[in-house]
C-alpha cells in the first residue's frame, strides 16, 4: 500500500474515532464498536460513586410502590452476592442473566442494585442492531434519569470477552458507567480493548434474538430513538414515535 493510501486510511480512522467520541458525548451509553460503519453503544456520563466500596442495603420495593433510591442513588449501593441471576420479563419472553461478581465487581454491584429497586421495570430496548448488540437502560421516567445519569461508577478491568450472550455496561468514556447495558448478539471481541467489561451472560439467546430490530441505529446516525430525547421525555417519546420497541416489563433477582 502506497504512502498516499496509508495517509488516506489514517484520516478515515481518525474521523471514525472523532465521530464515535461525539456520539458518546451526546447520549448516555456507549457500547463496543459495531460492525464496520456502526458506532459502539454509548451512554451518558454520570457522578463517580464507589458502588463496590459502600454496602448500604437496597431492599426490594413493595409491589406498586416506587423505591426511594430511584430518586437517590446513594440509597442503592449494596454489595452484590458473588454469583446471582436476574430474570428479565420482556415483551418477547423471559431472559435470564447469570452474573459473576468477580468478572466486574463494580458493574455487578450496580446491576444488582438497579434491579432490586425496580429501575429496569418498563424500560425499552431502545437500540437493537442486528449482528451487533441490544442496548437498554434509560428509565421511562425523566425525573429518574436526571439523577441516575450522573451516578457514575468506576471502571472494572476487562477480565472476560464480549462474546455472544455476554452482558456489559455501556459507557461514554473512562469511569462513566451508569445504568445502560447491552447484550452481545455475536462475538464483539473488539470491544474488549475499549474497556467494556462483561459482568454476566445470558443463559439462552432465544428471547434476545427475537427483540425488534427494525429501527436500527439511533438518531442522528440512524433512524432509531435519540438518546437525549429518551433521557428528557422518557417512555412517552418512545411509545409515540417507536411503537414497535420491545421492553423489559419487570426485572427480578431470582438467585440466590
Amino acid at each position: 500500500m502506497g504512502s498516499t493510501a496509508l495517509r488516506g486510511l489514517a484520516v478515515v480512522l481518525a474521523l471514525g474515532v472523532l465521530a464515535f467520541a461525539m456520539w458518546q458525548a451526546g447520549g448516555q451509553g456507549a457500547v463496543a464498536a459495531p460492525p464496520a460503519g456502526r458506532a459502539p453503544a454509548t451512554q451518558a456520563a454520570p457522578a463517580t460513586q464507589a458502588a463496590a466500596a459502600t454496602q448500604a442495603a437496597a431492599p426490594a420495593a413493595p409491589a406498586g410502590d416506587k423505591h426511594p433510591a430511584l430518586l437517590d442513588p446513594s440509597k442503592a449501593t449494596e454489595k452484590a452476592p458473588d454469583k446471582y441471576a436476574v430474570k428479565l420479563e420482556t415483551t418477547k419472553g423471559d431472559m435470564i442473566i447469570d452474573v459473576t461478581r468477580e468478572w466486574a465487581p463494580n458493574g455487578a454491584d450496580r446491576f444488582y442494585n438497579l434491579v432490586k429497586i425496580g429501575y429496569y421495570d418498563d424500560v425499552a430496548f431502545f437500540r437493537v442492531i442486528s449482528g451487533f448488540m441490544a442496548q437498554v437502560g434509560i428509565n421511562g421516567d425523566p425525573e429518574v434519569n436526571k439523577v441516575w445519569r450522573e451516578a457514575r461508577i468506576s471502571d472494572d478491568p476487562v477480565k472476560q470477552s464480549n462474546t455472544a450472550g455476554m452482558v456489559s455496561f455501556a459507557t461514554a468514556g473512562p469511569n462513566t458507567r451508569t445504568t445502560q447495558f447491552f447484550v452481545n448478539f455475536v462475538d464483539n471481541t473488539n470491544l474488549d480493548g475499549m474497556g467494556f467489561a462483561p459482568f454476566g451472560k445470558v443463559r439462552d439467546m432465544t428471547t434476545l434474538n427475537a427483540l425488534y430490530n427494525g429501527y436500527g441505529e439511533g438518531s442522528p446516525r440512524g433512524m432509531g430513538p435519540n438518546q437525549g430525547r429518551v433521557q428528557g421525555e422518557g417512555n412517552a417519546y418512545l411509545r409515540a414515535e417507536f411503537p414497535q420497541l420491545d421492553y423489559i416489563k419487570k426485572a427480578t433477582v431470582v438467585e440466590p
